[in-house]
């Protein structure tokens, strides 16, 4: 089969497109013909050799990805038969391989799909839409309410926005760049502003009063948030699922694309990486330092409620259950950018520089 391969951390450059053995699924497991496998800033963030959370650093050689869609090719000793020839999607969990023609998972995990659901969608919402799903879980969202989405064009700000459109509520999609408004606007929100213009608060207060937010869905964190907070009604909610926006969101404002000629996706020099990590050091600390405290909201009459992992963890298939039949009743459409497997170097640069929108997929 054909796959990619990280033979030693660093930039997306090392990312290498090459032929590999098949993989064989053991007792309990299927092997599926991928379609379309998921990217997430987990996975730079682990290419560039850089632990994250409950995750180590994999052992090397390794095929990244732990987010798949396709259709089941073969089975293992003991499975049930009536998994060959399905459609499913599938999280990988703590083991890799998905960006991959073919990759093997338990069939405990498998998740089947309907025809009319693409292989990129269902990527999408077993990882991305599970997310949302449990940031929603601790959301009560009521026909009229006014909710902010930041990084609405991104992938889990194109899900929310649409949640909270269902929902009857008024939404407010921030995006970074006239290209990334345009897509909240098409997602549905009422009103469409551009986070990196300076007055992108005062749109919102002219159109819907000083501080009309109820919910406030935010993923960049930093000085976007504390701009943000600044809309909060009393008696409303920050749902803070993110953390660093130099990390964990992938619809930061959008820089210009390089092209293909310019390769900037190989390798830099030892004083650009030290740069590098030293600029996503300081949207850290800055993100840190900036947001106020739980007892600052409390005594504006603010929550703030952050992503629950330990509930995550727990219920991770009710989740996934949750968001993959929202999408199959047409009420969420996954964002999706798309990029040939061959391309992965290409796409992890694209998404390091914010230079995509919504959810990034790989396809064989």
């Amino acid at each position: 089969m054909h796959a990619v391969r990280l033979h030693s951390f660093g930039p997306a450059g090392n990312l290498t497109y090459e032929t590999a053995p098949d993989p064989q699924p053991s007792p309990g497991q299927v092997r599926i013909a991928v379609a379309a496998a998921g990217v997430h800033l987990l996975d730079a963030t682990l290419r560039a050799g850089r632990a994250l959370g409950p995750l180590p650093l994999p052992e090397l050689p390794t095929i990244p990805g732990r987010e798949v869609a396709g259709t089941v090719e073969a089975l293992g000793e003991g499975t049930d038969g009536s998994w060959l020839g399905r459609r499913v999607a599938v999280h990988l969990g703590p083991v890799p391989g998905g960006y991959a023609e073919l990759a093997v998972a338990d069939a405990a995990a498998l998740q089947p799909l309907p025809d009319h659901l693409s292989f990129p969608a269902a990527v999408a919402m077993i990882g991305t839409g599970r997310t949302v799903m449990g940031v929603l879980r601790r959301a009560h969202i009521e026909p009229g309410d006014v909710v902010l989405v930041l990084s609405a064009a991104g992938g889990m700000g194109a899900l929310l926005t649409q949640y909270a459109k269902h929902r009857g509520a008024r939404v407010i999609g921030a995006a970074g760049g006239p290209a990334k408004v345009a897509t909240a606007e098409g997602l549905g929100a009422d009103l469409a502003v551009d986070y990196t213009r300076p007055d992108w608060a005062d749109r919102v207060r002219a159109a819907y009063g000083e501080r009309p937010v109820r919910h406030l869905f935010d993923g960049p964190g930093g000085r976007l948030a504390r701009t943000a907070l600044g809309l909060l009604a009393r008696g409303s909610t920050h749902y803070a699922y993110g953390g660093s926006s130099s990390l964990l969101t992938d619809d930061e404002p959008a820089r210009d694309k390089p092209s293909r000629d310019e390769r900037a996706w190989e390798k830099p020099s030892r004083d650009e990486r030290a740069a590098h990590d030293e600029r996503a050091a300081e949207d850290e600390r800055a993100a840190e330092e900036e947001l106020p405290t739980e007892a600052e909201l409390a005594a504006l009459g603010i929550t703030r409620r952050p992503l629950d992992a330990p509930f995550m963890q727990a219920h991770k298939r009710e989740l996934e259950d949750e968001s993959l039949g929202l999408a199959a009743k047409g009420v969420l459409t996954p964002l999706i950018h798309t990029f040939p497997l061959a391309e992965t170097a290409q796409a992890h640069h694209a998404l390091e520089t914010r230079a995509t929108s919504g959810k990034v997929t790989l396809v064989p």
